[in-house]
């Protein structure tokens, strides 16, 4: 399940829009302005069961399939030998019916030659019509068993095929206890701890890959004609009182729709007051940039000729 965090701080980027204001004193007006997100991952149990190991904290760098946590499967095991005990006395009375099909089969050919002797021995007068209705009534009696075997076996093969399913889905809930981490990141968030009992679809843990992040930012639709997907731009950052951090960035995404800045529209002046979206990607290899931080952009000179 991915959810990015956002913090559009939308009245804010009207303002800056609108104003022109630079992102710190002195500064030339940027672009556009924005917070920084990442795309975060909320890793649950896939089981039920206590935690019988939680490896997680907050702040940990993980990697990529990553042991993370272990649920006690103990009662999902128990019914998994229960459910293969059930599949071998289902595969006993399989062939159970297969031995017994393989009698039967024996008899049929048995009852056959019996009925054809006997109807030659009628037609000469040499049997009674009571000795041909006795190897007729054999005869079909043993087909009518043979059909009832044979039933009998697709039943008892569709109970094998039903047990076979049950017995994998089990051996699979008891897989699924042990949790290992999806993606390489750093963990923004737990939800459980060691010792709590847990369901499906139950929260452990929230992780996001920090290497890289993404400046949500907003332009008017004047500036929409010069942004493009890929594009280089230059992402500012603003560190202490003067110290400003400049980043380059690429453009990754840009708003099919328009949207009011601020959400709340009071006046009809504030509907004409539309702007874009725009994502752009900045690597944060030295770990500087933190999910929420402020930060403006600008569209260079070289990446907005035409």
């Amino acid at each position: 399940m991915r959810t990015p965090l956002t913090y559009p701080l939308r009245a804010a980027a009207l303002l800056f829009l609108v104003t022109g204001a630079g992102a710190c004193s002195g500064d030339p007006a940027a672009d556009a302005y924005g917070n920084f997100e990442a795309t975060e991952v909320v890793v649950a149990a896939q089981t039920s069961g206590p935690i019988q190991r939680f490896l997680v904290t907050e702040g940990q760098q993980l990697a990529k399939g990553e042991l993370v946590a272990v649920i006690d499967t103990t009662a999902l095991s128990l019914d998994r030998q229960q459910l293969q005990a059930q599949r071998a006395a289902v595969t006993a009375r399989l062939g159970e019916v297969g031995e017994q099909l393989r009698v039967l089969e024996v008899q049929r050919e048995i009852a056959a030659r019996v009925y054809e002797r006997t109807k030659r021995l009628a037609a000469q007068e040499a049997a009674t019509a009571q000795q041909l209705d006795q190897a007729e009534r054999d005869h079909r009696t043993v087909l009518a068993q043979i059909e009832a075997a044979r039933a009998q076996q697709r039943s008892v093969g569709l109970e094998s095929a039903a047990v076979e399913a049950r017995v994998e889905q089990a051996r699979d809930r008891v897989s699924r206890g042990t949790v290992l981490n999806p993606l390489a990141g750093t963990v923004l968030t737990t939800y459980a701890r060691e010792g709590e009992m847990v369901n499906p679809g139950q929260p452990l843990y929230k992780v996001a890959s920090l290497d890289t992040l993404e400046l949500r930012a907003y332009v008017s639709g004047a500036q929409l004609a010069s942004v493009r997907l890929g594009q280089t731009v230059e992402v500012r950052v603003q560190q202490g009182e003067k110290e400003l951090l400049m980043l380059p960035g690429t453009v990754t995404w840009i708003a099919t729709q328009s949207e009011f800045t601020p959400t709340p529209v009071q006046t009809r002046d504030e509907r004409a007051d539309l702007v874009y979206a725009v994502k752009v990607r900045v690597a944060n290899a030295n770990g500087v940039l933190k999910i929420g931080m402020p930060a403006d952009l600008t569209f260079t000179a070289s990446s907005t000729a035409p």
